[in-house]
């Protein structure tokens, strides 16, 4: 379970970390990233799920947003502060370690490259 002061939870910080931010994808995830430089909350860096109906019932996407969860809780906090990061979920799989964890690995070497540029 991820930590308070690392839920995003306004619709608002949702849409602009999608719509605005950057992002990683694989096969099953899309993974959003909006920099400290782009973002106007301070603090912890911040995460969120998007789990559609289409994936499936309400046990399915619960039990996706625990596994998801459970990943980032120990990834997030390598993040930046400042940062929103959202995972959208676009297929069920099995298991979703390997591709959130390589899409983390993307998204902190596009945050390294674009604190570079600065």
């Amino acid at each position: 379970m991820l930590s308070a002061k690392n839920r995003l939870r306004n619709s608002s910080d949702f849409s602009r970390t999608t719509k605005t931010g950057h992002r990683a994808t694989s096969p099953h995830l899309v993974l959003y990233f909006l920099s400290s430089a782009q973002n106007h909350d301070s603090g912890a860096p911040k995460l969120g799920l998007i789990i559609n109906k289409s994936i499936g019932g309400s046990v399915t996407r619960h039990q996706i947003a625990r596994q998801l969860r459970h990943i980032a809780r120990e990834r997030i906090n390598t993040f930046p502060e400042n940062t929103h990061v959202v995972i959208r979920v676009l297929k069920k799989c099995d298991s979703y370690q390997a591709e959130l964890n390589e899409a983390f690995d993307k998204a902190l070497t596009r945050l390294t490259e674009l604190a570079g540029k600065k």
